[in-house]
């Protein structure tokens, strides 16, 4: 019997006698001698069957339909363990736990052995992770696009508390639901020079000569969705060389030249963001994008051509999301496959380009945003160099004709910086071609329009929205914290699963004192296995009474974990002056990476790092006040983490974080959230409440009337003797004796430029922390406001957002039962 959907016979049903067939007869082991990891390769296997009769069917329907699709494009996706996801969207929970306890195992147990996909690194790659699963959920055609990195960014290992990058071996045994696609291969060209030619119909054209090629040969993973209502694609590249073993070279001994072709192709996909410090890290990081984009964009119009006859069509059925600036030159490789290997009239390929590209935008900061020089360029991709000066020239052709534009050289429009060496601005690459541009959350959007985009938003003011980011609530609820999924599940029923916003209706048992009681025993548990798991990795007890303070991210200036380090230490100063000050046990978690060539960056880890060393140590203080770095920060820990949080730590400088989504995800376990109102925490204060917030410091127009007027740093410290006194013991040596100076570098930042104001909110910040310890010896009303926190964090669901893409950029149909679209974000002001 053949299922019409997948043409394919149902899989068999998900039992103990399933997983012992794949372990016999797929992973070729004998259960007398199968290692746990041989366990867990058959239970992925298990559930693989029914994940691809999902897979199938899905993809049938979305090629029957002829649907529009919606191609994702992300330099990383930040996926985790998928394992544990796949078994819950298919609704297989209770099967495998029946299965697995049938042969006496544990499902926590094997998923543990599933590394982490080491495919990003931070907010960016997660966020691609939850919105193609929230496109799954909700059944639309979506497929993504990424790079299969060997090694990720890196394994963060703390060697006496100085950061040491390591590779990521999450490849060495084949991961079970990635299905490797040898027969899907493309050249990826470089260098050369561009000539001109004709076609055949005498034409005149430009004909690139490339100096060298590599293959791009596909990987898929497929991501379901709530309930297998739909699976979308996850295709990955990864690098080949185009050149076979030199085997005379290997054969007269000379093994490294043999084989030097394959390495150097190969280190394409080796490491996720190769440090750009060098010249060889940038021409590497340049041609990783190119290498990634022109992949897709020739797996794509091969998929639109076996479907379509012509590719004039492809605006009607296409639409590409550029996920930052990365994935930006898929707009000159889209242009030269439509003119130079499909044959299109200039004009007409630019106007299709045009209509089939959106871009979302991640950042505020001006040297975020990506640009490359023009030598580098022209040596690595000359053709590409002509189209956008052709496209550049074209748009600003079309602004110059306007009769309200003044500025006849629109420098600031370019794609084109002229400034000193000449660059190409991705950021307005992707900008000045893409239909649509958005921001990531309100206040965003906003900046973007005033700031970084604001001559490109004069001219276009219409291109420009906000889509807040949103949270995968099976993901960061259902898998991640299952004690409150069931207490949820038991209040007001499992369609939260579907609908975030349902869990509104746990508002009126905020007021329910047994209701709270059950809550706060539901989190006790997941702060009882993270305190197990800070004892396995660092060695330090803590207790689970204790006020569990989290700030876990990227380590970055602007993030301010050294704003949270400035504050315990001026309070550990005082604790050894009167140790009755500390009203509740704390304990403070860290967790995070920094960039490899990061330096400042990885001082405050080593910080940290001592500070750890000195407080965890005093026994003045009882082990009343902690602090805990956690190393190796990934989806899997932050698993761990942010179930337990009790405060969460969002206090970045205001006007700098452009959403956030860790803010989300531990709002939504029961979280209280101390805050900067900056990014998303402005939205989380308007639907959760702010008096369900500690808010603080200075908001983004006090920090520009702040720089407007002119900041003293040397004047605020003087001011605030508990600042002096933590800045004097860090520069002092207190927590490096060893080498007093080590930590001289930041405190001479502080005090002579402060770029990030750290000294301006630090008595806020003080103020707000205080407000948090008052409210922890009030229990009753901790939990009233966590349970709050909980029920008002629907509408930042991954789905929600999705809807809004949906509906207000990529202009599909949401086909999800009972999905509410938004109303149309207003454009931003200018």
């Amino acid at each position: 019997m053949y299922d019409p959907e997948t043409l394919a016979p149902p899989p068999r049903r998900l039992d103990a006698a399933a997983i012992r067939d794949k372990l016999v007869y797929a992973v070729g082991k004998d259960p007398e001698h199968a290692t746990l990891h041989d366990w867990y390769l058959a239970t992925a296997l298990a559930v693989r069957d029914p994940l691809i009769h999902a897979w199938m069917a899905s993809t049938r329907r979305v090629y029957r339909e002829r649907r529009r699709r919606v191609y994702y494009l992300s330099i990383e996706f930040l996926l985790g363990r998928m394992l544990p996801e796949t078994v819950h969207n298919l609704g297989l929970v209770a099967d495998l736990e029946a299965a697995l306890a049938e042969l006496g195992l544990e499902p926590q147990v094997l998923f543990a052995l599933e590394p982490d996909a080491a495919l990003g690194n931070g907010g960016l790659g997660r966020l691609a992770a939850c919105f193609l699963e929230s496109m799954a959920s909700q059944d639309m055609a979506g497929f993504g696009y990424g790079l299969l990195y060997r090694h990720g960014l890196f394994e963060q290992r703390l060697v006496d508390g100085h950061q040491v990058e390591e590779p990521e071996e999450w490849l060495t045994f084949p991961h079970p639901l990635l299905f490797a696609r040898p027969e899907v291969s493309y050249p990826v060209a470089f260098g050369g020079t561009v000539e001109p030619g004709q076609d055949a119909r005498g034409r005149p054209v430009r004909r690139w000569r490339p100096q060298r090629r590599v293959f791009a040969v596909a990987h898929d993973l497929p991501i379901v969705g709530m309930h297998g209502r739909g699976v979308v694609t996850l295709r990955l590249w990864q690098a080949r060389s185009g050149e076979r073993l030199d085997l005379q070279a290997f054969n007269r001994g000379d093994y490294l030249q043999a084989v030097q072709d394959q390495v150097i192709a190969e280190s394409l996909t080796r490491i996720l963001y190769p440090d750009d410090g060098t010249e060889a890290g940038r021409r590497l990081r340049l041609q990783q994008e190119y290498f990634f984009v022109s992949a897709s964009m020739q797996d794509l119009l091969r998929r639109h051509l076996a479907f379509y006859d012509d590719p004039r069509s492809l605006p009607e059925a296409v639409i590409v999301q550029l996920n930052d600036t990365h994935p930006a030159l898929a707009i000159p490789e889209l242009l030269r496959l439509l003119v130079d290997e499909h044959g299109l009239e200039w004009d007409e390929a630019f106007a299709i380009v045009r209509r089939c590209f959106a871009y979302t935008n991640h950042t505020l900061m001006p040297e975020a945003l990506e640009r490359w020089p023009l030598r580098l360029m022209a040596e690595l991709l000359p053709r590409h160099l002509e189209l956008v000066f052709e496209m550049n020239a074209r748009i600003l052709g079309e602004l110059r004709a306007r009769p309200d534009n003044p500025d006849p050289f629109l420098t600031d429009v370019s794609m084109i910086d002229e400034t000193g060496e000449r660059y190409l601005r991705m950021g307005h690459l992707a900008f000045l071609v893409s239909r649509r541009t958005n921001g990531v959350s309100r206040v965003h959007g906003e900046l973007l329009a005033r700031t970084v985009f604001a001559p490109l938003h004069r001219h276009f003011p219409d291109r420009l929205l906000a889509i807040t980011n949103g949270i995968a609530p099976r993901r960061w609820l259902a898998v991640a914290h299952p004690h409150l999924a069931r207490l949820i599940d038991e209040a007001i029923g499992p369609d939260w699963r579907d609908d975030l916003e349902r869990l509104a209706a746990l508002e009126p048992l905020a007021g329910d004192a047994a209701f709270r009681e059950r809550f706060a025993a539901a989190r006790r548990l997941a702060k009882e296995r993270l305190a197990d798991r800070i004892a396995a990795d660092t060695g330090l007890e803590v207790d689970p009474a204790a006020l569990f303070d989290v700030q876990v991210k990227r380590i970055h200036e602007y993030k301010r974990q050294l704003l949270n380090l400035l504050e315990l230490v001026a309070l550990y100063l005082e604790l050894r002056e009167d140790p009755s000050r500390l009203p509740v046990p704390q304990v403070r978690i860290l967790a995070g990476k920094a960039a490899s060539a990061y330096r400042r960056a990885k001082l405050v880890i080593k910080l940290a790092h001592d500070i750890a060393t000195v407080v965890n140590e005093d026994p003045v203080l009882d082990g009343r006040l902690r602090l805990v770095f956690l190393p190796n920060y990934n989806v899997s820990l932050a698993e761990r983490i942010m179930p337990a949080a009790d405060l969460s730590q969002q206090i970045s400088t205001a006007g700098t974080e452009a959403s956030g989504t860790g803010n989300m995800k531990m709002a939504l376990m029961g979280a209280l959230t101390l805050c900067t109102l900056d990014g998303a925490n402005l939205e989380l204060a308007a639907h959760i409440g702010r008096d369900n917030l500690f808010p603080f410091g200075l908001d983004i127009a006090g920090v520009e009337r702040l720089w407007r007027e002119g900041y003293h740093p040397e004047a605020a410290i003087a001011a605030q003797p508990a600042l002096g006194a933590a800045l004097a013991a860090i520069a002092g040596g207190l927590f490096s004796p060893d080498e007093p100076d080590r930590f001289r570098p930041l405190v001479d930042e502080l005090r002579t430029t402060d770029r990030w104001l750290l000294t301006a909110d630090f008595a806020d910040y003080r103020r707000a922390r205080q407000e948090v310890e008052a409210l922890w010896c009030r229990p009753e009303e901790w939990w009233r406001r966590a349970v709050l926190s909980t029920a008002r964090s629907g509408w930042f669901s991954a789905d929600r957002a999705i809807r809004e893409y949906a509906s207000h950029i990529w202009e599909v149909p949401v086909v999800a039962p009972g999905s509410r679209i938004p109303p149309v974000p207003a454009a931003m002001a200018g």
